[in-house]
């Protein structure tokens, strides 16, 4: 039996154990109470892990299993043929286990797969080339993997969405795995953006735990009544993981923005030689796992944080050395009479919103001059509402796409 006609029937198998397992959740939910509201996007809609284990694939050797999925992970390498990789993941328990530790992160193979992907840094050799399409209407933007719609057109894969919010004295972004649910209660939400007032200041808040230690033990903010300990329900996305600072323009004079990113998760030390970025492994919350307690439910101090959602003063500082990147100082071009940056090709029109990143670091952090004039992340018009957005590491698309929303704001103050 060829290959292609394993995984059609594995499609097959997989329709029809989700038609069974929805049919069967339909019969308990009229059985339960009016006030239960079944979830758009509940793992019951998955075939039954029992009612897959009986089928015949489920009993497959594994030493052939792990040769089919090892064939099959080398030849399909973009979308919407990577789709297979995913599907032999949603089979059953024993091939999620073996897809899960054959297929790299896309630091190792430069290849994005599962949803956590997006979270986890790029390829250190070739940046991940993907596009963003703004649709001013419903105030959306959407990240694309490609090089651009018109070469992509219907292989383009969806990477995230994001959804802008106007509010009195800020304005902020939710970023979602899907284009039609921003709610910050859905399992697809991953993260958010939030500027100050005068829209010179974007901090980055995460819907999971950083893998930084320090960062990941002061997740919760607790609080002591009548010498018992309690942990107020921390809300979706609190956790600071980034900072983006436009340097004001009083003066109006001529120029590109002038941005700095402050990444709290991301060491100094990941782009010294030898050195390594967090790269978390499971898409998951700090609602969903216990957090242990924080070192500054100690004592009285919390209580002037009652109720407060902020992140705690460690969290916002996130480390001693992080990562800070700065964007390149673009040269003057006398013929055209504009400020230009070598973008090679992949950005076209001119725009302040255009900007490359570089490594900031100073002597004592031992980075070699070759690693910080490398472009991390480079962003830029290319048509109307399109944009192309090309990032490496230790930067995830995550990260990147939210670096990138902050240009999209207005910020007359700084222009």
């Amino acid at each position: 039996m060829s290959l292609k006609k394993i995984f059609h029937e594995l499609l097959e198998l997989r329709d029809d154990m989700g038609k069974k397992s929805r049919r069967a959740e339909r019969k308990q939910t009229r059985r339960r109470a009016k006030s239960h509201i079944a979830p758009e996007h509940s793992l019951s809609s998955l075939p039954s892990p029992e009612l897959v284990q009986q089928s015949q694939w489920a009993n497959l050797p594994p030493e052939l299993l792990l040769d089919i999925i090892q064939r099959l992970e080398a030849s399909e390498t973009s979308w919407p043929a990577r789709r297979d990789v995913v599907a032999c993941a949603l089979v059953c328990r024993s091939w999620r286990e073996i897809t899960k530790e054959i297929v790299k992160t896309p630091e190792q193979c430069g290849w994005l797969t599962f949803p956590i992907s997006l979270k986890q840094p790029g390829p250190r050799d070739a940046p991940i080339q993907c596009f963003i399409k703004r649709e001013r209407e419903t105030s959306t933007y959407r990240l694309y993997l490609g090089l651009s719609p018109a070469l992509s057109g219907d292989m383009s894969k969806l990477l995230l969405a994001a959804r802008k919010i106007r509010r009195a004295t800020s304005t902020g972004f939710v970023i979602s795995l899907v284009a039609d649910e921003f709610s910050r209660a859905s399992n697809t939400y991953v993260g958010k953006l939030r500027s100050n007032f005068l829209g010179s200041k974007f901090t980055i808040y995460d819907s999971q735990p950083p893998q930084n230690p320090v960062i990941q033990t002061n997740c919760g903010s607790h609080r002591r009544i009548n010498s018992k300990q309690v942990s107020p329900r921390l809300p979706a996305g609190c956790f600071s993981v980034a900072s983006v600072s436009y340097e004001l323009n009083i003066l109006r004079t001529r120029g590109p923005r002038r941005m700095q990113c402050t990444m709290q998760s991301i060491p100094i030390t990941a782009i010294q030689e030898g050195g390594f970025a967090p790269t978390p492994t499971e898409l998951s919350t700090c609602l969903n796992q216990k957090c242990p307690p924080s070192s500054i439910s100690q004592g009285k101090k919390p209580l002037a944080n009652l109720g407060s959602s902020s992140p705690t003063p460690d969290l916002e500082h996130g480390m001693k050395d992080p990562l800070i990147l700065k964007n390149k100082s673009p040269r003057w071009h006398e013929q055209l009479q504009c400020w230009c940056l070598n973008f090679k090709g992949r950005v076209t029109v001119a725009s302040v919103k255009n900007f490359q990143l570089v490594a900031s670091a100073e002597p004592c952090h031992n980075v070699s001059l070759a690693e910080q004039e490398k472009v991390i992340l480079q962003f830029g018009k290319i048509g109307k509402d399109i944009f192309t957005m090309d990032y490496r590491y230790p930067l995830s698309a995550f990260q990147a796409f939210a670096i990138c929303l902050s240009s999209f704001d207005t910020k007359p103050a700084c222009e």
